[in-house]
C-alpha cells in the first residue's frame, strides 16, 4: 500500500470512528439539594403542622430562583433516646410528593427531658444523606428544634464535629429556633455560625403561616387534575400503585386546602417543558416518553397497566402521542393560570400587615439569599 492510499484509509478510519462520550459533566445540570433536620417532639405541634402545609410553596420558591436546576430535597426527623424513634430519614430525592406523603406522616409526639438529640440528628444529615457531589450543587439544611442538643450522649458526633465536615462538603447549615430558650439561642447560633449558615428565630408555634386564596385556584386544580387524566403509570405493580396514589393525592390535598393543592400544581406546572411530568418520581409512560428517558418499545409488555397492553402495538403509540398532545395543551393553559396566581399572591402579600417571622417565609427567603450565591 502506498504512502497516499495509507493516508486515505487512516483518515476514512479516523472519520468513521464514533466520538467519544461527552462526560456526564460537561451537560450537568445545577442541583439544589435542601434537607429538613425537623424536632419533631410534643413541643414542635403548630410548627409541624405549618411545615406540612407549605412544603409545596418553599419548593416551589427554588424553583423560582433555580428553574433549570435539579431539585431534591430530604429530611431528618429527631426526638430523644426512650422515644419512639430517635432519627427516621427521607433519602434526598427528586420525588417532591413521596416527601410530602412522609411529611404528612409525622407527628409531633415524646420529648420529656428538655434537650433532644440534634447531635445524632445533625450527623445523620451531614453524612448519611446522600449529597450529590461536585460544585454545580448547592446544598443546604435546615435544622428546626426548640431544644438543644444532649452533649452527655457518649455515642453522639457533637455538633462542631459535624459542622467542619459540612464545611468540607460544602453544606450550609441554617439553624431555625422555634421559642425563645437562651440555651437553645445560643447553640444555635454556633451552629449557624459554624454551619456558614443564618439563625433564624420564630415564635414557638411556626409563626402565623398565611395562606392567600386566589381567584385561580380552582381553576388551577380542575387543570392538574385533567392533566393526571394524561398520566399512564407504567412500571413494576408496586411503582403504578405509588403513581395512582399520588394522582389521589391532589384531589386529597385540594378538599383539605386548596391553596395548598394551588401550589404543588404550580411546582408541578414550573419543574419541566409543557409536555413532561405531572407527578415527581417517574413511574408515568406519557411524561418519561415526552422527556426522552424512556421509549415505548423498549417497555415490557408486563410493565404496562392492563388497559393499555391490550392494545396493539400502533394503537399504544397512537394513544401515547395523543395523550403527549393533550397533556401540552393543557399545561400550557395552566402556566398561563400559574403566571397569573404569582402575580396576584405578590401584589397581596404586599398589602399584608407586617408580622413576626415564620418558619415558611424565613425559610423561603433564606432559601432566595443563599441560592444566588
Amino acid at each position: 500500500m502506498n504512502r497516499i492510499t495509507l493516508f486515505r484509509a487512516l483518515t476514512l478510519a479516523v472519520l468513521a470512528a464514533p466520538l467519544p462520550a461527552l462526560s456526564s459533566t460537561a451537560h450537568a445540570k445545577p442541583a439544589v439539594e435542601v434537607a429538613f433536620v425537623l424536632d419533631t417532639t410534643g413541643s414542635m405541634a403548630g410548627l409541624i403542622e405549618g411545615a406540612k402545609r407549605k412544603i409545596w410553596s418553599i419548593a416551589t420558591a427554588i424553583v423560582d430562583s433555580n428553574p433549570d436546576a435539579d431539585i431534591r430535597m430530604g429530611l431528618v426527623a429527631y426526638r430523644d433516646i426512650g422515644d419512639d424513634y430517635v432519627t427516621r430519614s427521607v433519602e434526598m430525592t427528586a420525588d417532591i410528593q413521596d416527601l410530602y406523603a412522609r411529611l404528612l406522616e409525622l407527628q409531633a409526639r415524646g420529648g420529656g427531658d428538655w434537650p433532644e438529640s440534634v447531635n445524632e440528628a445533625l450527623d445523620v444529615a451531614v453524612n448519611k444523606l446522600r449529597w450529590t457531589s461536585g460544585s454545580d450543587t448547592r446544598r443546604i439544611v435546615f435544622l428546626v428544634g426548640d431544644a438543644p442538643p444532649h452533649m452527655d450522649y457518649a455515642q453522639d458526633t457533637k455538633y462542631p464535629t459535624t459542622l467542619a465536615v459540612a464545611r468540607q462538603k460544602d453544606i450550609i447549615v441554617n439553624a431555625v429556633q422555634a421559642g425563645s430558650a437562651p440555651d437553645t439561642e445560643r447553640v444555635w447560633h454556633e451552629i449557624a455560625d459554624g454551619g456558614r449558615g443564618r439563625y433564624i428565630p420564630i415564635p414557638q408555634d411556626g409563626g402565623q403561616v398565611v395562606i392567600i386564596q386566589t381567584p385561580y385556584d380552582d381553576d388551577i386544580i380542575i387543570l392538574q387534575k385533567e392533566i393526571n387524566g394524561t398520566v399512564i403509570p407504567y412500571g413494576p405493580a408496586p411503582l403504578q400503585k405509588r403513581t395512582e396514589s399520588k394522582m389521589r393525592q391532589l384531589s386529597e390535598v385540594a378538599a383539605a386546602a386548596p391553596a395548598a393543592a394551588s401550589d404543588m400544581a404550580s411546582y408541578l406546572n414550573k419543574r419541566a417543558p409543557a409536555s413532561a411530568e405531572a407527578v415527581t418520581g417517574g413511574g408515568d409512560l406519557v411524561g418519561d416518553v415526552a422527556t426522552g428517558r424512556q421509549k415505548l418499545d423498549q417497555v415490557k409488555d408486563a410493565d404496562l397497566p392492563d388497559a393499555f397492553r391490550a392494545l396493539p402495538a400502533e394503537q399504544r403509540a397512537a394513544r401515547l402521542d395523543e395523550q403527549i398532545a393533550k397533556r401540552q395543551a393543557l399545561n400550557a393553559k395552566l402556566a398561563t393560570l400559574v403566571k397569573q396566581r404569582d402575580e396576584y399572591l405578590r401584589t397581596h402579600r404586599d398589602k399584608q400587615p407586617k408580622q413576626a417571622s415564620s418558619f415558611d417565609r424565613e425559610v423561603e427567603a433564606t432559601l432566595k439569599a443563599q441560592l444566588k450565591r
